[in-house]
């Protein structure tokens, strides 16, 4: 293509070129950025082969169009629109070899000769690109199966939920050929972003800050295809999407803004969400005060423990609850004898309950539970019982999904595991009839200290719900997986913190010792690690490398110089200053660039440069009323409330001299009441009032 390109303008080659005519059928899509879209079949594999005849379809594996499409290269007609290829000819690739060639020329390898580091590939633009219709369970599995990653030489991708979709977007680590085919945490490292966009209201920030955050989530190349007024919709709908996935958070700093509220706090709780034991059954009319994550630590947490690489260490669902239950007492030959049966059976047992078949579904009331145990075994009992309360817990309260430890005493454990299988009752059992199935994660006869993941000694009753905000997850981890621990890894997606109005909180009260943190260097996995323990939780925490920060500022509601000196130290600024060629030059007949830099030169030259009018005011207007309305009821406004209802000086910035007719403001001097010396006052008193009809005409196309 490079050498036809040259043909054009040179007449370089035109031995070959020159013998094949015009084009007539086929052409060939071009997999970079060129003039021409689009080439003739012939002409280009001529030139490969040194050959000035061949044939230019798909009949034969030699012809052009079959070449070129068994290549990986999309066959197009004249307007650049894919041309099928013949169900006839089976020589011609198809499906999944088809599409990982594809991916491979028109998406991974130009973004590999740009240097970029990632490339986002989604399963639509696929299927736009080879007019693939209701094929996207093909597409996701091409994508991201193994036989790509082999042939572009890159590691498993990183793909969003759902999947297969039309929206399932896969993200590719890039290294050049020269590199090994893997990408590992210690040869990469991932940089973070602290980015702060600052200028005067209406100069596109809130918009902004949406692009450069699907920019970061999903790189550069995918957003590329999102520029411009025309893409805002579609830009929008991804950002709404991350949204949705819980990678992009947005925060509005304000004057009351708190630590407890950004990074953690206590809050007070009521209910059986914070205690443990039999007794959490019956509600306390009390409360206690619980830790609270805060927007800022959900998101770091969640970006440190994003984990979606196809191969990877799983890690534990921070969002089940664990039960303790205890199967027996090993200082006890019977008893030992019944833990290591429910162990290497995959079984967890309890003796609490009696004879009672629980297993029907009006039981999983507690009342009903209780009523039952009263009417058969004791009339007596009451809701401590714990035959009730143990057998609550264990057949109603305990769902699939919840994990269960399994103790070694009141500070030691030897199984943990994850439940299967709904309570079932073994009337043939020898002992503990009651029983529920579970899938063992980690089992050791010699167990491990229970301090190591809970703060609390266990409590004696068979089964019991553990307090949730006590599990230390990561060292759950740690021995649930041992040499495997899962980590925070260069596998994992970017993650983006929106903060909007950074500069009206208090920085130093709101981020407090976590300032540090913010650091690049400081991040999670980097050089110059920094975990703190946090006030409340007691747990420690760090920043994870993926968690990139944006934030705004108005530069016309506080300057940019009170802004605390940690925080301009650990971002970058990027200023957004009205940018007047964005707008029309004919708004019903009024140059809006004209008018637009005429104000803002004179609010610059009467006030500063941080409280100009930015151009958002005015790009939605396309007729004359729009423009009135915009100046009546955002413009003058504004521009009352900078010059502190000075409306001289805002007569000023509006071009009204005093001299001819009024065209904005109309001002009328008004007379000393009786009794008072006009002389008793300096200057002349006026009444300004906005016209009714404003003249336009020194902006008049």
């Amino acid at each position: 293509m490079d050498a036809f390109d040259r043909h054009g303008e040179t007449n370089e080659n035109t031995e070959i070129f020159d013998q094949f005519g015009d084009p007539r059928d086929y052409w060939v899509r071009s997999s970079r950025v060129r003039k021409n879209r689009v080439y003739p079949t012939k002409p280009l594999v001529g030139f490969i082969l040194k050959k000035t005849e061949l044939n230019g379809g798909w009949g034969q594996k030699a012809d052009a169009a079959a070449r070129l499409h068994n290549s990986g290269f999309i066959i197009v007609d004249q307007d650049d629109r894919p041309v099928p290829p013949p169900e006839r000819y089976d020589h011609l690739i198809r499906d999944a070899d088809r599409i990982r060639l594809c991916a491979l020329n028109y998406f991974i390898e130009p973004a590999r000769e740009r240097g970029a580091s990632e490339v986002a590939i989604r399963a639509s633009q696929v299927a736009e690109a080879m007019d693939l219709r209701d094929a996207f369970p093909n597409i996701c599995s091409a994508l991201g199966g193994q036989k790509l990653q082999q042939l572009a030489q890159v590691p498993p991708p990183m793909h969003t939920e759902p999947n297969p979709s039309s929206s399932t977007i896969f993200t590719y680590k890039l290294a050049s050929h020269s590199e090994a085919p893997t990408v590992t945490e210690e040869t990469t490292t991932r940089s973070a972003t602290n980015l702060i966009l600052y200028g005067p209201p209406g100069t596109g920030k809130t918009y902004r800050t949406a692009w450069e955050a699907v920019r970061l989530c999903l790189g550069e190349q995918f957003v590329a295809a999102l520029q411009g007024e025309e893409k805002r919709d579609a830009l929008m709908a991804e950002y709404r999407r991350l949204v949705s996935e819980g990678r992009i958070e947005f925060v509005t700093f304000h004057q009351s803004m708190s630590y407890e509220e950004f990074v953690e706090g206590l809050r007070p709780s009521t209910g059986d969400d914070n205690g443990e034991g039999p007794e959490d059954v019956e509600v306390s009319t009390g409360f206690r005060l619980k830790p609270y994550d805060g927007v800022f630590k959900r998101i770091s947490e969640r970006a440190r423990l994003d984990q979606i690489t196809e191969g990877s260490p799983r890690r534990l669902d921070r969002s089940a609850r664990v039960f303790k239950v205890a199967l027996g007492n090993r200082q006890i030959e019977q008893e030992r004898q019944r833990i290591r049966f429910g162990l290497d059976n995959s079984l967890i047992h309890v003796g609490w309950g009696g004879d009672i078949d629980w297993s029907d579904e009006r039981f999983d009331d507690f009342n009903e539970i209780f009523s039952e145990w009263r009417a058969k075994k004791d009339t007596e009992a009451t809701g401590h019982d714990g035959n009730i309360v143990i057998t609550y817990s264990f057949r109603a309260d305990m769902q699939v999904g919840d994990y269960v430890v399994v103790s070694d005493g009141r500070d030691r454990i030897q199984a943990f595991g994850r439940v299967t299988g709904e309570y079932f009752y073994d009337s043939e059992a020898t002992f503990h009839p009651h029983r529920r199935h579970v899938a063992w994660l980690w089992r050791n006869d010699a167990g491990t200290e229970r301090s190591r993941f809970y703060a609390n000694a266990f409590r004696r009753h068979s089964v019991y719900k553990l307090n949730q905000s006590l599990v230390d997850w990561d060292a759950l981890e740690a021995i649930v997986f041992g040499d495997e621990t899962p980590r925070a890894s260069q596998s994992a997606r970017d993650h983006v913190l929106i903060i909007d109005e950074i500069n009206r909180a208090n920085i130093s009260k709101v981020f407090g010792e976590l300032i540090t943190l913010l650091e690049p260097d400081k991040r999670l996995g980097m050089k110059n690690e920094i975990r703190l323990v946090l006030p409340y939780s007691k747990k420690p925490f760090g920043v994870p490398g993926n968690l990139h920060i944006i934030g705004t500022m108005n530069t016309a509601d506080r300057s940019i110089a009170l802004l605390d000196t940690a925080l301009r130290r650990r971002f970058t600024f990027r200023e957004l200053m009205p940018n007047p060629l964005v707008l029309t030059t004919n708004a019903g007949g009024i140059d809006l660039r004209k008018l637009l830099s005429t104000i803002n030169d004179r609010i610059e030259y009467l006030f500063d440069r941080e409280h100009q009018i930015g151009h958002a005011y005015f790009t939605g207007c396309a007729t004359r009323g729009a423009v009135e309305e915009v100046m009546r009821h955002k413009v003058i406004p504004l521009l009352a409330e900078y010059f502190y209802e000075d409306w001289s000086k805002v007569a000023a910035v509006l071009g009204e001299t005093g001299q001819g007719k009024a065209r904005f403001l109309e001002a009328r001097r008004l007379a000393a009441p009786s009794g008072i010396a006009e002389d008793d006052f300096s200057g002349e008193k006026l009444r300004w009032r906005v016209k009714d009809h404003f003249d336009f005409s020194e902006f008049e196309v």
